[in-house]
């Protein structure tokens, strides 16, 4: 379809919409159902990582350049470690281990999250490490693909057993209150579907030196990181620093392996030329989050500070030097 500036900002304004909405439902349910770091793990990264699902299925349709998928999932999960965590942080901080000591359940809550928090950020290593050893030969191909998504869906069983243990533990049942919980979800993501699709369509068209076609992934993958933004700002600054780091890392492994390796499995993928460096980069800020997470139980504003120096190395690696 072809869209004008009025259709354009109507569009945007109701993906953000649309995201307000699906935050009500996703606080809703983590009251009655999830623990933070579940919801951030099992349930968040499906519904602000559904565009670059989206995106990925358009994309293996028309036939689309796959480097284009994989550049789409780099600024992803880039923006993820770095700006949408570091940022939040620099405003509000981001405590795992509470500094108080006087509620002993809080403190036990923070100790039991940081465990979590831990095991998630480990498997950003061999999810981001694997995409980087299939890919090292210049290409993904269907038996990539096909281990990429098995290895993902292994990973979320392996979380859904562990939600359903501790539900038996606490005597927790599903209600009908889940159910329309994530009908609401449904609704938001449908909208945000509606909306997404007409604003990569609209980028896809556009002219207007940068913003054309030829950078679709990067466009693309900004445009659909902003689920993600609305989330990490609001629960960092309700402090619930669990899900803002959750949600993050939850939502980039969406985007590596599931999007990757989905796309290889229909199209053979040409990494891009910055692959390399990127995936260093991921592995770098991964390493200082489980630091900061694990040993320091906060991540330090200074830490965040130099996450942003890294988005711009990544930055300039992927646009400034290869143009």
């Amino acid at each position: 379809m072809t869209i004008g500036f009025d259709t354009f900002w109507f569009l945007l304004g109701g993906f953000i919409g649309a995201s307000f909405t699906m935050i009500l439902f996703l606080n809703h349910l983590e009251k009655k159902q999830f623990e933070g770091t579940a919801l951030g793990t099992l349930v968040m990264p499906y519904f602000s990582g559904a565009p670059n699902l989206i995106f990925t299925i358009v994309m293996a349709y028309r036939n689309s350049p796959g480097k284009e998928i994989v550049v789409n999932c780099l600024v992803n999960n880039m923006t993820n470690l770095s700006v949408l965590i570091g940022l939040p942080c620099i405003f509000w901080g981001l405590e795992i281990i509470p500094k108080t000591k006087k509620r002993k359940s809080a403190l036990k809550t923070g100790r039991l999250n940081r465990l979590s928090l831990s095991f998630t950020i480990i498997a950003v290593f061999v999810f981001t490490g694997a995409v980087w050893a299939l890919g090292r030969d210049g290409e993904l191909t269907f038996g990539d693909g096909l281990g990429l998504v098995g290895m993902f869906f292994f990973w979320q069983l392996a979380g859904v057993f562990d939600v359903m243990r501790k539900n038996i533990e606490r005597k927790r049942r599903s209600g009908r209150g889940m159910i329309l919980d994530f009908v609401g979800l449904g609704i938001s993501v449908a909208v945000m579907f509606y909306c997404v699709d007409g604003l990569v369509q609209w980028l896809s068209r556009a002219q207007f030196g940068f913003i054309s076609y030829k950078h679709i992934g990067w466009l693309s993958g900004w445009l659909m990181v902003l689920p993600n933004a609305i989330p990490a700002f609001y629960y960092a600054l309700h402090k619930r620093a669990d899900i803002v780091y959750s949600s993050q890392i939850g939502d980039g492994h969406i985007c590596i392996p599931l999007c990757i390796g989905l796309f290889a499995m229909f199209h053979t993928i040409s990494v891009p030329s910055f692959f390399e460096i990127s995936v260093y980069l991921i592995l770098i800020m991964a390493v200082i989050h489980l630091f900061a997470v694990t040993i320091l139980g906060r991540l330090p504003r200074s830490f965040a500070v130099a996450f942003l120096g890294m988005y711009g190395i990544f930055l300039y690696q992927g646009i400034i030097s290869v143009s």
